[in-house]
């Protein structure tokens, strides 16, 4: 391993050279194995040989044009597939500096399987970068009895990389503060809300997760939901690199397929109080950039400091608007988050991002709006309750509002277009110190378990309560019936939903508009935060509010 690493400086065109990240992992796991010195935590695991479930071998000619040997550029290359019910999900890898494609440049293409003849060429519905040094390119489905690569036009095919299904995959991974391991995993089926045993559970470790002579392995720590907190061995540590992938095998189970990478290590930080932001909110969404100007500008105006957005294969230009945002120096980020009905995985993952910058984090959805009868501000009342040290979770009551006899979205928007609601509150949304969140980093949607020693409070509606605009007029709350962001809550188009009250009142299983849609929900005018708005956010020469001059 030595002569690999160092020996490929004097000639890179004959070697293969690794990075050094790698070189570090690979000396620090020989000297283990070498040694016979062991962790606690820490086994070579090589009872098992790990191959990845695929869905099909491939035999499709490179496209030398952008990976064969005697390309000028660096390889552009298919990193892997991920097949959702609706559509599938290729990333490729892309060198440093490397131009990406756009969705004119390549289509999507489908194969007989065990064929090398493409049957069918459609276009990419849309494609996204920033994802770590990959983009993502969304396929339509593909027919049965094909499989899915890429074509770049004028050139040929690309070479596909492994294809693996939604339902059992490790696809995110972080290193958190305390050098343990964060896995998130779909296809663990554990309860919402409860913990699992976690003897029951490991965490596996290598750049090549198919050769059992190179795994680690490290016991859970913790198990909840869709997150396996495990030990992090110290070889990974010390030979940190986003080439390493985790995977998570259950005993008396095989290892799950992983596409999960090791891209972020948050830095040690000691506990705080005073941190730099006092007031931060974490979402998830799909296709709402035209919600968001007015969501953020009036959120700033009342004590939110910075907007953590978890994109949720988004196709409306939604990085468009969050960039216009930030010229306008609002403090938005938006992350890049793939994984269809994982709202509460994304919502964890936040709360780990979010820790070390922020003193209090809001959960809350982009059709809902913090409205303060009092007129204070949300600072005021976290400064309030921020003197009492146990107190970690402020519970807000929502109320649901409804289209209020409207057809057609307000053009001034949902705060001033919304005006009548039903009469009971409906649950409550969280903010939440994260540092005093519970290590299995639990939550129900928009609450987490927290840590003992430690306590919520309920807030009175009076001081502070969250307007819902949950119904909106049709053509809006028609989207919800397709792909629900939440992993414990049933798709609206599946049959269990018949009979529901709650998420799809009377509305079946269909997205058909009932004809007494605009006038339903309607129990009780509320026109407050309506006043509020028109009385302190209207430009007083034109009248327009803040986010009527963002297109």
């Amino acid at each position: 391993m030595l002569l690999l690493c160092f020996g490929g400086m004097k000639d890179r065109k004959k070697r293969s050279v690794l990075p050094w990240g790698i070189c570090l992992f690979w000396c620090n796991l020989t000297v283990v194995f070498v040694s016979g010195f062991t962790f606690s935590t820490l086994r070579l695991f090589d009872t098992e040989g790990h191959r990845p479930r695929m869905v099909s071998k491939w035999n499709i000619p490179a496209m030398e044009a952008i990976s064969g040997e005697n390309s000028p550029t660096p390889a552009i290359s298919i990193r892997e597939t991920v097949i959702f019910p609706d559509e599938a999900l290729i990333f490729l890898k892309y060198p440093p500096s490397t131009a990406l494609f756009t969705k004119n440049d390549i289509n999507c293409t489908y194969f007989p399987l065990n064929s090398s003849q493409p049957q069918l060429h459609l276009s990419p519905p849309s494609i996204d970068g920033g994802y770590g040094n990959h983009q993502i390119v969304r396929c339509p489905l593909q027919p049965r009895g094909t499989m899915v690569s890429l074509a770049v036009k004028h050139n040929g095919n690309l070479t596909p990389g492994p294809t693996y299904r939604w339902d059992s995959l490790a696809y995110e991974a972080i290193i958190d503060r305390d050098n343990s391991t964060v896995v998130f995993v779909k296809g663990l089926n554990l309860r919402s809300g409860r913990a699992a045993n976690p003897s029951k559970f490991k965490c596996l470790y290598g750049f090549d997760l198919n050769n059992p002579r190179f795994v680690l392995w490290a016991g859970a720590l913790s198990v909840a939901q869709e997150i396996v907190r495990c030990r992090t061995p110290l070889s990974v540590l010390k030979g940190f690199d986003d080439s390493i992938k985790v995977s998570v095998r259950v005993v008396g189970r095989r290892t799950m397929n992983s596409i999960a990478r090791l891209k972020h290590r948050l830095t040690p930080k000691p506990f705080s109080h005073h941190k730099h932001h006092k007031m931060c909110v974490c979402t998830m969404l799909r296709n709402q950039a035209q919600f968001l100007p007015e969501w953020i500008m009036y959120h700033a105006q009342i004590g939110v400091q910075r907007w953590f957005i978890y994109d949720n294969n988004s196709n409306d230009d939604l990085d468009h608007v969050v960039d216009s945002l930030v010229d306008s120096n609002y403090n938005v980020s938006r992350h890049i988050w793939p994984w269809i009905k994982t709202q509460e995985a994304g919502f964890a993952h936040c709360a780990l991002r979010a820790r070390d910058s922020c003193e209090w984090v809001g959960f809350i959805d982009v059709d809902e709006f913090f409205h303060l009868p009092s007129n204070l501000s949300l600072s005021n009342v976290l400064t309030n309750h921020s003197r009492s040290n146990n107190i970690a979770e402020i519970r807000v009551s929502c109320h649901n509002f409804g289209p209020s006899g409207l057809k057609n979205f307000p053009t001034k928007g949902v705060m001033v277009g919304y005006t009548c609601r039903m009469a009971a509150p409906e649950r409550h949304k969280s903010i939440v110190r994260p540092e005093a969140l519970n290590s299995s980093l639990i939550n129900l949607v928009h609450h987490f378990h927290l840590n003992s020693g430690f306590r919520y409070v309920n807030m009175n509606r009076s001081v502070v309560v969250i307007n819902h605009y949950k119904y909106q007029v049709w053509d809006v709350f028609k989207e919800k019936f397709y792909r629900r962001v939440a992993t414990y809550v049933s798709d609206w188009q599946q049959d269990r939903n018949v009979g529901s009250k709650d998420r799809a009142p009377g509305l079946g299983t269909k997205a058909v508009e009932p004809l007494d849609w605009s006038t339903r929900f309607c129990e009780v005018s509320d026109t407050g935060l309506r006043d509020r708005i028109l009385e302190g956010f209207s430009d007083p020469d034109t009248g327009l509010l803040p986010w009527e001059y963002i297109s």
